[in-house]
């Protein structure tokens, strides 16, 4: 086996000048030398020109390894398959996503909705050739009631930001309405011409993607007439920090607006008839921040939500939304919670349709409105599935199943004999059953059971390099999911494990509280724990255990290192949070203190700073060989998260492997990223960690 350590050489990292810069914070001395760092790229030279030097630096490394070719290979014919989103219709009209196998964005078809199976779209809109490098995407899209019209998001090289736009089903026009500065925002039609859609106050120029976001405000838009005649809708002024998601019930009977203030699944509820097409006054239904309140549908003043009202996994509850006065006379259960978590809910034909987790798996329930005559939807496996496409008055649903060695097959949906035929399937370049999956339960350091699913060659004979994967955060569960980049590491023999950890929402709100604020060091010791059964039981062998994470993933990856430099041989933090005590001063940071604490709460600070990524590396510690990725022009987590983390990591004593940084030009956070940057990302990153851990792939 070819020594890792001998090629390719590392030569001098490029210079991160550090400028002195301390900060007395509750009796403690900071030191912040690269806070320069935090400046955007786009309006700061400097800045600029260090992101330069380190994107060619790591770019020669990462070109000279020996395992790039054969995986970046691998990738690309694992990705060269025709694959379809879950269909929605309206009016006789179907609507999906389809791709057919390496097109850097997907276009949208529309097919006639009782055409035969099998019959071919027509192109609606083909974002491919929205820009020159395939970094302009199409987000969120929702067809008119009646079909003729379709409003859809435009995401510009991965920012957060959207333009919304409507085109003609009929021939493709698109209309010259255009609207800005809409960001997490939900999105609906007010009959056949108006549409409903949230937005924040226009930015300054210079600011727009650092800029923390206050003062979200629900807004109509009549087709035809500009942005600046839109017409305001809903608005908390006196709470800045309320963020408002408005649906529109699919009857066309109520306005439905959602608010919260942070990442929490806590939210208020408020409503407003709509008559021949006039939004009533807005009234509130759920007052209180007190629990998560997410509309389902409804069917004339009968109004269907997902509760977490003293149900800590999820119960659905009716209410009456033409009554006032005491709750208890229009709110009613109609699901109880049970043993398994609501993941998400829908009405199709006047059933209900519930996704549950249960241990990580998806389990699909139908029943009626009611609650009752529920009935278990057979899928096709040990896999996932996130949610139902339909209405309430719908003949048909759809469902995409996917898992581990299965992409995202579409499954069309009879609610009323609760049978699913598959509607389109991927066409492999693979064999799923060379493959075994295996759901395993590892001991965390106070004993808890952690979830772990272990995916490998069913020839693989004794333990072989191992990617471990993990996020533990903002009650987010990770279940099986199909990647072509990851079967690229299985099909070149090696292991790829899931872990999924408290701060998740696999197992309700005390799985999410178990791994927060201050007790976020559960997350890390859950993935430590992880790692270290991978090694115990013969999965991997020591040294060859890499660990991923994005986001609040990356956030993990970089504790764990610091913590465990020993356990791991390579590690990739991705657009991860590096700097806990400064993260709620940029654009969605405020959001994550739910998750977090405030890092001006003294407690919660001293929580922080003890597990801070940027802050704890261990000058004179070997660490394992690391690769942050990050992207230029993320305005989610913003990339001085990345880049100060990096600088730190180069200029400490933290041994010979290398610690790179790769960052990606108009990439964002990762929505919206066409398929080649993806495919070029990851075969940097798993051939550097396929390098470090000893897998050899072969061309």
């Amino acid at each position: 086996m070819t020594d890792p350590a001998a090629f390719p050489p590392l030569p001098a990292y490029p210079p991160s000048p550090q400028e002195p810069l301390t900060e007395q914070v509750f009796g403690e001395t900071v030191s912040d030398p690269w806070r320069w760092l935090e400046a955007d790229v786009r309006h700061d030279a400097k800045v600029a020109d260090w992101v330069a030097q380190q994107s060619r630096f790591a770019e020669t490394y990462l070109a000279a390894l020996p395992e790039r070719p054969a995986l970046a290979a691998r990738m690309k014919r694992l990705s060269d398959y025709e694959r379809f989103g879950a269909p929605v219709a309206r009016g006789a009209v179907l609507f999906y996503r389809w791709n057919a196998g390496l097109m850097n964005q997907s276009p949208l078809l529309v097919v006639d909705a009782d055409a035969p199976a099998g019959t071919p779209g027509r192109v609606l809109l083909d974002p491919q050739h929205w820009s020159a490098d395939g970094a302009t995407a199409l987000d969120a899209w929702v067809p008119s009631p009646d079909g003729s019209l379709l409003a859809y998001t435009v995401q510009d090289g991965g920012s957060d930001w959207r333009t919304l736009r409507v085109v003609r089903v009929a021939d493709g026009t698109v209309l010259a309405d255009t609207v800005q500065w809409v960001k997490f925002s939900g999105l609906a039609w007010l009959g056949n011409d108006a549409l409903v859609y949230s937005r924040f106050p226009e930015p300054r120029a210079d600011d727009a993607y650092q800029a923390l976001n206050y003062n979200q405000s629900v807004w109509l838009h009549r087709l035809g007439t500009p942005q600046s005649a839109d017409e305001p809708i809903f608005a908390t002024p006196d709470l800045p920090k309320r963020g408002h998601a408005a649906a529109i019930t699919s009857d066309g009977r109520w306005l439905v607006i959602e608010s919260s203030e942070g990442t929490d699944p806590l939210n208020t509820v408020h409503i407003a008839a709509i008559d021949q097409g006039r939004i009533g006054p807005v009234r509130v239904l759920v007052p209180d921040l007190a629990a998560q309140w997410t509309l389902i549908d409804g069917i004339g003043d009968s109004l269907w939500f997902v509760s977490g009202e003293q149900a800590p996994r999820r119960k659905v509850v009716k209410v009456d939304a033409a009554r006032d006065g005491a709750r208890a006379a229009h709110f009613g259960t109609v699901v109880a919670e049970t043993a398994d978590t609501l993941a998400w809910a829908g009405m199709v034909g006047h059933r209900l349709v519930l996704g549950y987790l249960r241990d990580a798996r998806s389990h699909v329930v139908v029943a009626g409105i009611d609650g009752g005559g529920a009935v278990d939807l057979v899928l096709p496996g040990l896999g996932s599935v996130d949610g139902v496409s339909g209405h309430a008055a719908d003949r048909h649903g759809y469902l995409v199943f996917s898992s581990f060695t299965t992409p995202g097959t579409v499954l069309r949906l009879d609610p009323e004999t609760a049978q699913a035929q598959v509607w389109r399937a991927p066409r492999l370049t693979f064999r799923p059953d060379d493959y075994r999956v295996d759901q395993v339960f590892a001991p965390s350091r106070d004993g808890t059971r952690v979830p772990l699913f272990v995916v490998r060659r069913k020839d693989a004979t004794g333990p072989v390099p191992t990617l471990l994967y993990g996020y533990g955060g903002f009650n987010i569960a990770l279940a099986p999911w199909f990647s072509a980049t990851t079967m690229a590491w299985l099909e070149s023999g090696g292991a790829y494990a899931l872990a999924n950890l408290r701060g998740g929402g696999e197992y309700g709100d005390a799985w999410h509280d178990a791994g927060r604020r201050a007790r976020k060091q559960n997350v890390f010791d859950d993935f430590i724990a992880a790692g270290e059964w991978l090694i115990a039981n013969g999965v991997c062998p020591a040294g060859g255990l890499a660990i991923e994470g994005h986001s609040n993933g990356g956030l993990l990856v970089g504790a764990v290192v610091n913590q465990r430099p020993d356990l791991f041989a390579a590690a990739n933090p991705g657009v991860g949070v590096m700097d806990m005590l400064r993260f709620d001063r940029f654009t969605a940071g405020r959001y994550w203190v739910d998750d977090y604490g405030h890092p001006d709460v003294e407690a919660d600070w001293r929580v922080l700073r003890a597990y801070s990524p940027y802050h704890n590396i261990r000058s004179g510690t070997t660490y394992p060989a690391v690769i942050v990725t990050t992207a230029d022009t993320d305005d989610r987590v913003v990339p001085g998260h990345s880049f100060k983390y990096a600088a730190a990591l180069q200029t400490a004593k933290a041994g010979s492997k290398p610690h790179l940084i790769r960052i990606e030009t108009r990439a964002g956070h990762g929505s919206g990223k066409p398929i080649d940057k993806v495919i070029a990302e990851a075969a940097d990153v798993q051939a550097f960690l396929a390098h470090w851990t000893g897998l050899h792939p072969r061309a």
